[in-house]
């Protein structure tokens, strides 16, 4: 951990929410606000747009069965133009609308009042089922064959859902063009993703990231481990840009997702990470590591 990391750390947990919500730290030559700026979190923005979320579904090879997603197209959508992707994964026991919010606030309309001030590229976001079954409609509980089956969503998701949106969608191709994030559960797989998918993600985001990506045993079961401590590297292709954040006050994930930068840390990739102090599991962590991932995406 870097002096300057160490310095927003220690600043963030003891400051109140007012001074961090004005903090901005830059790490890695990123700013990096504490919390996303109270005017991109609700629907209060008389020059944005606020785009058309689509619910679809797509036939998935890997499932054998339809599978819903919901698409958020950005307000001036054309075919004429091709748009980079962002997907954004949800957290267990969720699916395609958990990460969406409502009409007047969540995750789409912060990314709208951000296009519409200028300090984030029109893009589409992809909020997919990520329970990735044959046998099972939805996760019935923390254990082993349900996990597996969210580890199992990156197979739908190269194969099925990616092709499907291609075909559909004026998408811009290209790892360039291609980012992926997540909360919780999915902020585990969004890791799990880009590590073993490389050439397909430029951007890679993760917020309140589950156990499991390493062995851990946690207070509802014990993770076997996606990877051993020493996979957890970028060995022939790495992204622009990998940002790992969680609350300092996370009683779910604890100090989970910490461990995983301090791997990253050890194993030298490059990375970004901060806390949210006084955030447990959800907001406002979730708007901060959207807005700071967001602003940097495609660029």
């Amino acid at each position: 951990m870097d002096e300057t990391q160490k310095k927003m750390m220690a600043e963030g947990s003891s400051a109140n929410t007012m001074e961090a919500a004005e903090k901005t730290e830059t790490i890695g030559g990123y700013a990096i606000s504490t919390f996303c700026p109270n005017q991109y979190l609700v629907r209060n923005n008389e020059n944005a747009r606020y785009g058309q979320l689509i619910h679809t579904s797509y036939y998935s090879k890997t499932c054998e069965k339809n599978r819903n997603v919901n698409i958020l197209l950005p307000a001036n959508y054309t075919d004429t133009k091709k748009y980079p992707v962002l997907y954004v994964l949800h957290g267990i026991f969720g699916d395609e609308y958990s990460m969406v919010g409502d009409e007047n606030s969540g995750i789409p309309i912060t990314i709208a009042n951000m296009i519409a001030e200028g300090i984030a590229k029109e893009m589409i976001v992809v909020f997919p089922f990520m329970y990735a079954s044959k046998t099972k409609e939805q996760c019935t509980a923390i254990d082993i064959e349900n996990v597996l089956a969210y580890d199992n969503f990156v197979n739908d998701l190269v194969d099925d859902l990616m092709p499907f949106l291609a075909e559909n969608y004026s998408v811009a191709e290209g790892k360039e063009n291609t980012a992926i994030t997540g909360f919780s559960m999915g902020g585990r797989e969004a890791l799990a993703i880009g590590i073993q998918k490389p050439e397909l993600f430029d951007y890679v985001g993760s917020i309140a990231a589950a156990p499991g990506l390493v062995y851990a045993k946690d207070w509802a079961m014990e993770h076997p481990g996606q990877f051993d401590e020493a996979q957890l590297v970028f060995r022939n292709e790495k992204p622009k840009l990998l940002m790992v954040c969680c609350g300092d006050s996370d009683k779910t994930v604890g100090t989970f997702p910490k461990s995983y930068h301090e791997i990253f840390m050890k194993n030298g990739v490059e990375h970004i990470w901060w806390e949210i102090p006084g955030s447990d599991h959800g907001d406002p962590a979730i708007s901060s590591g959207i807005y700071n991932l967001v602003k940097e995406l495609f660029k």
